[in-house]
């Protein structure tokens, strides 16, 4: 078994909530995003590692982990918006931004919104890149659930349940690899405050077809800051097709499908995922913000946009093709 330290978890306060963050090592400044219902420490494997050559930051998301659960904005602009000024708080301009799964939606926003923020994109099982998520999600979007989950999170039911799912993840079946993972999630819907946090948090992504938002629409801005997209061959929450979706979309994008992972690829082979993250900083240039290019490319997107618009439900095309088809 792993054991990795455990860096020293510190508090900020932005706009009246506090924010909890991990900061290691030193060097070029990576931020990593959890994903939904998840914290700071999923990166536990490969923070260490990164830090030797890297200052990592990584956050709890507001609702999430020891950060604050208030009612207040859990849209993917305002998730974008507390980052960028944890940031600034924190002294830190310019950050590769690494999401996993819904922090991959918050990556994505927070690359759009703040170009001159972001250096370069790694999205790890990434929402917004199509439609389809599991069934579970969706049911948090369900009226019922506030009230089905105060049942479910009782004290015993709860300690069965999460001990049930733990046994099964140990078996090495790999459809049942992610459990110890979801009785993680399942155990700390046991705060009321959580489970509000995070029922905001989906439905503002995810309705009962499946994910809402997608990245589909603005996708050609990528050409001006380097992506890579990683996923476990074997995820049963988010297809692995969709790093299919990623390469079409964004035709520079780097894709590495990692075999015998699943929703977590991180942490089914750090190792792995650390050296991937290495190569592509090292073998790629950061973003420079250009406001001139970057009206460029919105409007050569004017053309682009509409017939993307609709990628999460239709075939995709990939960008270069639409460009040159709306320039002819």
């Amino acid at each position: 078994m792993h054991r990795h330290s455990s860096p020293q978890v510190q508090y900020v306060t932005v706009h009246g909530h506090r924010r909890a963050y991990v900061q290691m090592g030193s060097g070029p400044a990576l931020l990593l995003l959890h994903g939904l219902g998840c914290d700071h420490t999923t990166w536990a494997p490969v923070m260490e590692s990164l830090a030797r050559t890297h200052t990592v930051i990584a956050p709890d998301l507001l609702g999430h982990g020891e950060s604050d659960k208030p009612r207040a904005d859990y849209s993917l602009g305002g998730y974008a918006n507390g980052m960028r000024d944890l940031l600034t708080v924190l002294g830190v301009d310019r950050v590769t931004v690494v999401g996993h799964s819904f922090g991959g939606g918050v990556a994505m926003q927070f690359a759009y919104q703040f170009p001159e923020r972001a250096e370069r994109l790694v999205l790890v099982s990434s929402g917004g890149l199509g439609p389809e998520v599991s069934p579970a999600i969706r049911a948090i979007t369900t009226p019922g659930f506030h009230q089905a989950m105060s049942v479910l999170a009782a004290p015993g039911l709860r300690h069965v349940t999460t001990t049930v799912m733990r046994l099964l993840a140990g078996t090495g079946v790999s459809q049942l690899r992610d459990l110890d993972e979801v009785a993680d999630i399942y155990d700390s819907f046991k705060d009321p405050r959580k489970r509000a946090a995070i029922a905001h948090v989906v439905r503002a992504v995810v309705d009962w077809k499946g994910q809402i938002v997608t990245m589909a629409d603005r996708a050609y801005l990528t050409e001006a800051m380097p992506m890579c997209v990683v996923w476990g061959a074997d995820d049963l929450v988010i297809p692995v097709a969709h790093a299919s979706n990623a390469s079409a979309l964004a035709p520079t994008a780097r894709i590495e499908i990692l075999p015998n992972a699943g929703h977590f690829p991180h942490k089914d082979h750090p190792e792995r995922f650390t050296k991937i993250v290495r190569d592509f900083i090292r073998s790629t240039e950061p973003s420079h913000y250009d406001r001139e290019r970057w009206r460029d490319l919105l409007d050569a997107g004017a053309l682009v946009a509409p017939l993307q618009a609709e990628a999460g439900e239709s075939p995709l095309t990939p960008v270069h093709t639409v460009r040159r088809a709306a320039g002819a």
